[in-house]
């Protein structure tokens, strides 16, 4: 896409607002469904001239058929290290090669598992694991396939850390290096310590135009509190992570209870 062509969707933009949503337990039901309500709601959205986009810590191979039931080609994912506008790439954020190693080290004589993604697969680093394979399995995702070099020879976006919040401590680097967003009792998602959906969202607003106090984001997890802090206006939904309700300017019914139709409404974007 050339400046020109750039400088007017931003000139468009500036007016226009964009609603971020994040999938489990936002978009998708506990039964990782799409709930007919919300459906129709971002079809609606879309016909009122609102532009939608998808702010995720899932890699993107794990949300294709949603994005194509949606029709939405627009999205940050891997908690914000990987940026896509209008089906083109425009951010990266890899994990450092080096703290990767050090985690893994740590890992390997303990047989702790770890799982690398990057934006086409994912690797693990133990042959069985009941906990890898059960939270992978809510994504209908097959336990993955071995590669303990996986992290050497390609960038890694996000990986999974499988200890208890009580474990999670001595896996902490002194250099600062990578954090961690804990989604399971037994899983925590480590990134970049520079990353977040809000920085990814950042990414993606500066590039296409929009004014930060014309952006709407829905949450759920604790992976949100960085974006609903952001973003102009931030909506809980009301299935919500305790902490997460602090940091929401509303916060709408649960996802199967209409939340994202209800909260659209509150807001102002639907009737």
């Amino acid at each position: 896409m050339d400046s020109v062509q750039t400088n007017h969707i931003k000139e468009a933009n500036i007016m226009r607002k964009i609603v971020f949503f994040d999938i489990d337990g936002t978009l998708l039901d506990f039964d990782k469904a799409l709930p007919i309500s919300t459906k129709n709601a971002i079809n609606q959205l879309k016909k009122n001239g609102v532009y939608v986009a998808i702010a995720t810590g899932r890699a993107p191979f794990m949300f294709k058929e949603l994005r194509e039931q949606l029709d939405i080609d627009s999205y940050v994912c891997f908690n914000g290290q990987y940026v896509v506008f209008e089906n083109e790439v425009i951010y990266k954020n890899p994990l450092n090669k080096e703290s990767l190693h050090k985690l893994y080290e740590k890992t390997k004589e303990s047989q702790i598992p770890l799982v690398f993604m990057n934006d086409q697969c994912l690797r693990g680093t133990v042959s069985d694991s009941d906990h890898v394979r059960t939270t992978l399995a809510t994504f209908g995702l097959e336990y993955p396939e071995l590669s303990e070099k996986f992290y050497i020879e390609n960038d890694v976006y996000q990986t999974l850390l499988y200890c208890t919040e009580q474990e999670e401590a001595t896996f902490e680097q002194e250099d600062g290096e990578v954090r961690f967003i804990r989604w399971h009792p037994v899983c925590t998602d480590v990134v970049p310590a520079n990353g977040s959906k809000a920085a990814g969202i950042k990414k993606f607003i500066e590039r296409a135009g929009f004014e930060l106090e014309n952006v709407y984001a829905f949450g759920d997890g604790l992976n949100d509190i960085e974006m609903l802090q952001t973003v102009g206006t931030g909506i809980a939904m009301g299935n919500a992570e305790e902490e997460l309700l602090k940091h929401a300017d509303y916060v709408t019914t649960a996802v199967n209870e209409d939340g994202i139709y209800n909260g659209l409404v509150h807001v102002g974007l639907l009737k």
